[in-house]
C-alpha cells in the first residue's frame, strides 16, 4: 500500500524493498541505469511508520536527521534552478553545505544531472544514512566521481575548497535561525555567475521582535510591520548584498520563497563581479501605523522621512526598518523559465502540481519592478474602509483600472501588492466595491 502525504510530492511506503517509480522527470534514471541503482532498506517491524520516504519518485531514508516534508517545494525550486544552470553552462558542481539526510544532494544528482555534488553535514553520525541515500547513484572514480560525503562545519568545508581553488557552480545552505556567518566563505567558494541558495528560519527577527539580532546577522534593524514575512526575505537578501559588496561582488535575486512552516525564508541569488553602486534597491522601508501607508527611503532621504497623514516629520506612528533589499523579489523571466521546465517535466498541468504552478505564477506577477516592498491584507483595508473584505480579483481589476500596478502575494493568500497608497486603496474600494 502507498500512503500519500501532503504535499503531493511526498509519500511513505510500507514496502520492504526499494522500488523505482515511474518518473515525473525525464532525467530520473531507471533501476537499470548504470548511474542510478536500487538498494534494499532494512525493515524494522517495531516502527509505527516506515523510514522510507518518496519525493518526486525518489526513495530515501531520513533516518534520525532533521527532515521536513513541507520543505519539498523549496527543494523543487532549487532543482529547477540547478537544471537551468546546467543547461546554460554545460556543467554543474554543487556544494550542499548542510545536507541533512542527503535528499537535496540526491535530487541534484538525479534530476538536475549534476556532474558532481559534495554532500556535507557536520554531524558524522549521519554518514551512513547519507551514503545509503546517495548510493542510489553510482559514485564513480577519479575525474568521473559523481559525489562525495564530508563532515565539516559549513564554514570550514567552504574555506578548504576555496584554499585549493575548488569552486562550485551552486552552493545550497539550508541553515537554521539567522546564522549568516558563512556568507563571506560562500561568496569566496562560488564560481562567478554561480548560484547561492540561502536560508533563514528566524521569524522573530523578520517580525521585528529581535531588532538587535537582525542588526548583528544582516545589518538591518527590523521593527514590527504588517508584512513581516516579506521583510524577512528582504532582510536576508539585504544581508547578502552588504556582504557581497565588501568582497567586490553584487548579487541578483532570481527568486525568493517564503513558507509558513518553520517559518522558512529561502532566496536564490546569482553572484557577479562588481561592487554595489549607488542603488535605490538597498535602503529602508517605512510604515505608518496610523494611516497604513508604506514607503521606501534611500540613505540620503533618512532626514526627510515622514508620513502624509502627519503634519510633523517626526511622527510617533511611523516605523522604519532597514537597510534591506528594496527591489523585486524575483526575476520574472527567470521564474518563467522555471515554470516552463516544471511543465516540461510534468510537475504541473493536467490537475497535478497545482500548488507549484500557482506559486511560480504568483512569483512572476510579484516580479513587476513597479511594486514596492510590502503587501496589504484585504481585511486591514476593509477595516479602514468600513466595508466587507472584497474579492481579490475584483479589487485587482479596480486598481488596474485606476492605473496602479498590482499582484497577488505568494506569502499570504488574502493580500495584494500594489503601488497604490493606502488612502487611494480605501477610496477605490469604497467607490467600486462597497456593498
Amino acid at each position: 500500500m502507498l500512503l500519500t502525504l501532503s504535499p503531493k510530492t511526498l509519500s511513505s511506503s510500507s514496502s520492504s524493498s526499494f522500488t523505482v517509480h515511474k518518473s515525473q522527470n525525464p532525467r530520473c534514471k531507471s533501476s537499470n541505469s548504470a548511474r542510478f541503482k536500487s538498494s534494499k532498506w532494512r525493515y524494522h517491524p517495531i516502527l509505527v511508520k516506515s523510514e522510507v520516504q518518496i519525493e518526486r519518485d525518489l526513495e530515501f531514508e531520513p533516518g534520525d536527521t532533521f527532515f521536513r516534508h513541507e520543505s519539498a517545494t523549496g527543494r523543487d525550486l532549487g532543482v529547477l534552478s540547478a537544471t537551468l544552470y546546467k543547461r546554460s553552462n554545460g556543467s554543474l558542481r554543487v556544494l550542499d553545505a548542510m545536507c541533512g539526510c542527503g535528499i537535496r544532494s540526491l535530487r541534484y544528482l538525479v534530476e538536475a544531472d549534476a556532474d558532481f555534488v559534495m554532500a556535507n553535514d557536520a554531524n558524522d553520525a549521519n554518514r551512513k544514512v547519507i551514503t545509503d541515500n546517495l548510493s542510489r547513484v553510482e559514485r564513480g572514480n577519479g575525474d568521473e566521481r559523481r559525489w562525495v560525503v564530508t563532515h565539516l562545519l559549513a564554514n570550514k568545508v567552504m574555506i578548504e575548497r576555496y584554499m585549493v581553488a575548488d569552486f562550485f557552480d551552486m552552493i545550497d545552505i539550508d541553515s537554521f535561525g539567522s546564522d549568516s556567518s558563512f556568507l563571506r566563505d560562500a561568496f569566496n567558494t562560488l564560481r562567478l555567475g554561480g548560484l547561492l541558495y540561502l536560508t533563514s528560519t528566524d521569524g522573530y527577527s523578520s517580525g521585528g521582535h529581535r531588532p538587535y539580532n537582525s542588526l548583528a546577522a544582516y545589518g538591518a534593524f527590523i521593527r514590527p510591520m504588517p508584512f513581516g514575512n516579506e521583510i524577512g526575505l528582504r532582510m536576508l537578501i539585504g544581508g547578502a548584498v552588504r556582504e557581497a559588496a565588501l568582497l567586490g561582488y553584487h548579487v541578483t535575486p532570481l527568486f525568493s520563497y517564503y513558507s509558513y512552516h518553520g517559518p522558512v525564508f529561502r532566496v536564490m541569488l546569482r553572484v557577479h563581479r562588481g561592487k554595489l553602486h549607488e542603488d535605490r534597491n538597498y535602503g529602508f522601508v517605512t510604515h505608518c501605523n496610523l494611516c497604513g501607508h508604506s514607503h521606501t527611503l534611500r540613505w540620503d532621504e533618512l532626514g526627510l522621512m515622514g508620513c502624509p497623514c502627519s503634519d510633523t516629520k517626526a511622527s510617533s506612528s511611523l516605523v522604519v526598518s532597514g537597510p534591506m533589499w528594496l527591489g523585486p523579489l524575483h526575476d520574472g523571466s527567470y521564474v518563467t523559465e522555471m515554470l516552463e521546465l516544471a511543465k516540461e517535466w510534468g510537475w504541473v498541468g493536467e490537475g497535478t502540481g497545482m500548488d507549484l504552478e500557482k506559486l511560480l505564477s504568483i512569483m512572476i506577477e510579484e516580479s513587476d519592478p513597479r511594486l514596492p516592498p510590502g503587501y496589504t491584507k484585504m481585511d486591514e483595508m476593509a477595516s479602514r474602509a468600513k466595508m466587507n473584505s472584497p474579492p481579490l480579483k475584483k479589487m485587482m481589476s479596480a486598481l488596474v483600472k485606476e492605473g496602479y500596478a498590482v499582484s497577488r502575494s505568494h506569502i499570504i493568500p488574502n493580500a495584494l501588492k500594489t503601488d497604490c497608497p493606502m488612502s487611494n486603496f480605501v477610496r477605490i474600494a469604497q467607490d467600486n466595491l462597497k456593498r
